[in-house]
């Protein structure tokens, strides 16, 4: 097993912000209201030369109107099971709470290394206050404030004594494919995580914003090796209205700008709108890879021609950039879940594609001698060199003498081509021209 650390206990005591802390980032949204975090999310520490990975895990809780909170102890239950160390945070401040009584109850049973981390000791006035959940019976208690990070030296100087120096399964995660799940809410995107993983991983309900954070998830079989990542759905800011929310879409566009490949699902119930077209211009706008996925498909009386219909007025949709790969799934019926799995993968491949300069000038120097650029005012472009750049997707400089005098159309074209000519679907290409 890997060094992962589970971060559990009930709501509102600190998870988050520990959280937080521990990965050096703000991926996990913080706020004074319970319940905020709801899904498993992952991220990865460092402490004196150990690498390890963090699980925050919602509140555990029972008995409450929270319609969410049988999803919520199930993922916390599956935390405590992935993980090889236990951080039980409990709340100084309150004391011990039924709720502690219930998750140590479980910690018991678990058999893990636990730690309770006794939170919020913000000032001298509070030191000593954690005395009391020894009587928990479960492990050594640490004092600590997860907001100002006091205490958070002791306590991660004795975890790592239960870790391995080298924890493989952390290095290989920086060298993964990065494939983001987009949309709008409720397209259905939490529920094909859980059905290519083949687990609850992440909580589906009718109810559109139940994702908030982006939520990462290693996906290791069928010869597929990459990590996936829920993105909370994408709404127009006029019905963004809970901050919560508002925080859900930045770590959702921000998971679009770190991926490689995106999987941007609509609803086949209500077809390609104005916001789901936003969403698609901001992965364009940031050159990753796009595979379309029309979800719901089940719930679509078909006929002949009800697929190439759809295709075709998707395509027309996306002009300019349509050339992308789109698939009809149903996540219920799991129907075509791995062929997009496959086109996934193949994306993710074109968008690594190099092309060496000398093949680029053989072959795109003949097609520019057959059809040069067009004349402008009695200037004639010379096209005379041409080079892939160093960049993470595919950009093409063109070295010419005039390249103020190059048309939109002739760009149009050189794309076209070397689309034709290597394989390119899915990812937006960069063409410029510069001075030679």
């Amino acid at each position: 097993m890997g060094n992962i650390i589970a971060i559990v206990g009930r709501p509102n005591v600190g998870k988050s912000t520990l959280f937080n802390r521990l990965t050096e980032s703000s991926n996990a949204i913080v706020k004074e209201v319970s319940g905020v975090t709801r899904d498993r999310l992952y991220g990865r520490g460092e402490w004196n030369g150990y690498q390890f990975s963090v699980i925050d895990t919602g509140g555990y809780a029972s008995g409450t109107d929270d319609i969410f909170e049988g999803e919520i102890r199930k993922q916390v239950l599956i935390a405590i099971e992935e993980a090889n160390i236990i951080f039980f945070m409990v709340d100084v401040t309150t004391g011990i709470a039924d709720f502690d009584e219930l998750v140590a109850g479980l910690l018991r049973k678990s058999k893990k290394k636990v730690f309770i981390v006794a939170n919020k000791v913000d000032n001298s006035g509070r030191i000593g206050l954690s005395s009391e959940f020894y009587q928990l019976g479960i492990g050594d208690v640490y004092d600590l404030s997860a907001t100002n990070g006091s205490g958070t030296g002791e306590l991660l100087d004795d975890a790592v004594k239960f870790m391995d120096i080298e924890d493989e399964s952390v290095k290989e995660l920086d060298h993964l494919p990065r494939i983001c799940i987009v949309g709008k809410p409720n397209v259905g995107k939490s529920s094909f995580v859980n059905a290519i993983t083949g687990e609850e991983r992440n909580i589906v309900t009718d109810i559109s914003g139940t994702t908030r954070d982006a939520i990462n998830t290693r996906f290791n079989a069928f010869g597929f090796d990459f990590m996936i990542v829920d993105t909370a759905g994408i709404r127009k800011k006029a019905k963004v209205q809970e901050d919560l929310e508002y925080y859900s879409v930045l770590r959702s566009v921000r998971a679009i700008e770190e991926s490689d490949v995106c999987v941007f699902m609509i609803d086949a119930t209500e077809g390609l709108q104005k916001q789901d077209l936003h969403i698609y211009y901001v992965i364009e706008k940031n050159a990753k890879g796009v595979v379309v996925l029309v979800n719901k498909w089940d719930l679509i009386e078909k006929e002949t021609q009800t697929t190439k219909e759809w295709e075709d007025k998707i395509r027309e949709q996306l002009a300019p950039f349509n050339d992308v790969p789109i698939i009809f799934t149903s996540t219920v019926t799991k129907q075509r879940v791995h062929k997009a799995l496959e086109e996934t993968m193949k994306v993710y491949e074109n968008k690594k594609r190099k092309i060496s300069t000398s093949e680029l000038n053989d072959v795109m120097g003949d097609i520019i001698a057959a059809t040069p650029p067009p004349s402008l005012k009695g200037k004639y472009v010379k096209i005379k060199y041409i080079q892939q750049l160093p960049t993470q997707s595919p950009s093409f400089a063109f070295f010419c003498n005039l390249p103020q005098y190059i048309p939109d159309s002739y760009k149009r074209f050189l794309e076209n081509r070397m689309r034709e000519i290597y394989d390119f679907q899915g990812v937006p290409i960069r063409i410029f021209f510069r001075k030679k």
